[in-house]
């Protein structure tokens, strides 16, 4: 299977085609001069879509990395040969740097307001990964490393917020553990309208309205279908609702009902 044959296979529309086509190119850059490579930072359903192309390509080695450990959006490294995966991630020098800002006492910023102020200094997506706010008056924003001198001379805070900043190594970044409510439920067949009904507490129909609108996504890709058949492991997001995950299956009820267990992220 050629490159063109590749993309043909594996995007479904014309920006996953582009997508997908950068991908290769970095692949290639690391195979034929034996040089690491990565890409820009990947959303979850960006290193879906990744994931399968790589599979389909015979699965080169290659490493999805966000700074930390459960990072959510991540660069895909492609390692030269005589790189090992520890040393990818130690690399004092690797693709990935992080930038701290630390605001006035009581600042209590959003996500969203660290996010604005830095797409208002013209920087992509695609350059920024995760933002952490550690502490209500601390944010910790990782970073493609050749943004970070814009971050530091260019990002004066957010909001009303004037901040201090200073890059620092990865390994002094502060995650915090997810929140995680633990549900029990049946249903009547493990269809993805029944399950996200019941890892997100709605009705039925309610959830099957959402599916047809496109806001919900399994395992990151965006599902259309609520007869979807759902597993153990599986990933369930819903715009403005958030994720729950199909931790278990442990069987049927007495009544033939599939029971589930489910982590809904809060």
């Amino acid at each position: 299977m050629n490159k063109k044959e590749l993309l043909d296979r594996c995007a479904r529309d014309g920006s996953e085609r582009i997508l997908l086509a950068r991908v290769l190119d970095k692949l290639e850059l690391s195979q034929s001069r034996g040089v690491p490579a990565h890409t820009p930072f990947l959303s979850l359903g960006e290193q879906a879509s990744v994931t399968d192309l790589l599979n389909a390509w015979g699965r080169p080695r290659h490493l999805f990395w966000g700074g930390f450990s459960g990072s959510e959006r991540n660069v895909c490294f492609f390692p030269a040969g005589w790189q090992e995966d520890d040393g990818i991630l130690s690399d004092p020098e690797g693709p990935l740097t992080a930038v701290q800002g630390t605001f006035p006492p009581g600042a209590s910023l959003t996500h969203r307001d660290i996010l604005g102020s830095l797409m208002g200094l013209g920087l992509t997506r695609e350059v920024l990964g995760d933002i952490l706010l550690p502490q209500p008056s601390l944010c910790q924003v990782v970073v493609l490393r050749e943004a970070a001198p814009i971050l530091l001379s260019q990002w004066e805070g957010a909001g009303r917020y004037q901040a201090s900043l200073a890059e620092i190594a990865l390994d002094r970044l502060s995650p915090k553990p997810p929140q995680v409510k633990t549900i029990r439920d049946t249903v009547a067949t493990p269809r993805l309208d029944a399950v996200a009904a019941a890892g997100f507490s709605l009705s039925r129909g309610k959830a099957a309205g959402l599916i047809a609108s496109g806001k919900v996504a399994l395992n990151h890709r965006e599902c259309l279908k609520a007869g979807r058949q759902v597993s153990e492991g599986d990933v369930l997001t819903c715009r403005g609702l958030g994720k729950c995950v199909v931790r278990e299956v442990p069987g049927h009820s007495k009544k033939g009902r599939t029971m589930l267990v489910i982590d809904r992220y809060l």
